[in-house]
């Protein structure tokens, strides 16, 4: 993997890491697909049980680099963008971003495309799109109504305030804010929560609250009816039980627990 992405596994957690510190972690044409690239790989790494997003040098990221001069269409620019928010969006492991530092435009909905966001006190988030003569993008139209509902939505995009970490974790936009020299202990500490929790269970209930945001109740019955049963056929089920009446901690693994009784 090149020098503007950093990945680094431990403990079945992967951390991926922003790099372009001389530019707070602008994203660039190479991380653009360099990020893509690793976001679709995970979806086919089974060792790999939570993943955390964040950046390199004191910032998260300052959204996307339009200082570049890049001569293509822009359409085609558009398109790596596509890539990167649909690959995350899709990811069946639990993604958390930690910010530190600003995270703005495009960075910011890259953070709100994880499903859980730690931030410093020292965070600032902001939606700079109409500041620089452009309409809002990598996702944020879908992602921040549904959080904040449409009149916040419409005034932290048409004003594009700058807002501190208090307040996004007020309009429920930052899921915890930690002081700067707590957060890395605090990310760990969650991301080993979540890489020891059952894989597919987890998996499936990301997906039920995906769907289920789009869902009428009778769908979000259904698909839970249809989800359920898969947890029953992994092991997990029963070393839940199994570890409850031995009062002891499981160890979840997502292994299939259907085999043929006929083989030998």
């Amino acid at each position: 993997m090149g020098d503007v992405l950093l990945s680094e596994d431990r403990d079945g957690v992967r951390t991926l890491t922003l790099n372009r510190p001389e530019r707070k972690n602008a994203l660039d044409a190479r991380l653009w697909v360099e990020l893509a690239d690793a976001l679709r790989a995970l979806k086919r790494d089974r060792d790999v049980r939570a993943l955390v997003l964040t950046g390199a040098g004191g910032a998260f990221c300052s959204g996307a680099d339009i200082g570049t001069g890049e001569q293509i269409h822009p359409r085609y620019k558009l398109d790596r963008l596509t890539d990167v928010a649909l690959a995350l969006h899709e990811l069946a492991i639990p993604t958390i971003a930690k910010v530190t530092g600003i995270a703005v435009g495009a960075g910011w909905n890259l953070a709100l495309g994880c499903d859980l966001v730690v931030a410093t006190s020292e965070s600032r988030f902001c939606q700079i799109f109409s500041k620089r003569g452009l309409s809002v993008d990598l996702g944020g139209s879908w992602l921040l109504p549904k959080i904040v509902g449409l009149q916040q939505a419409k005034r932290l995009v048409l004003l594009a305030d700058m807002i501190s970490a208090d307040e996004a974790h007020a309009l429920g936009l930052v899921t915890w804010v930690k002081p700067a020299e707590e957060i890395d202990a605090f990310v760990d500490g969650i991301t080993k929560r979540l890489a020891g929790g059952p894989p597919f269970a987890l998996a499936q209930s990301k997906a039920l609250l995906n769907d289920g945001a789009n869902a009428t109740l009778r769908e979000a019955l259904a698909n839970e009816a249809r989800a359920q049963p898969g947890n029953f056929a992994t092991a997990d089920s029963g070393e839940a039980y199994a570890a409850f009446a031995a009062k002891r901690e499981p160890e979840f693994t997502g292994a299939w627990s259907l085999y043929d009784t006929n083989e030998e």
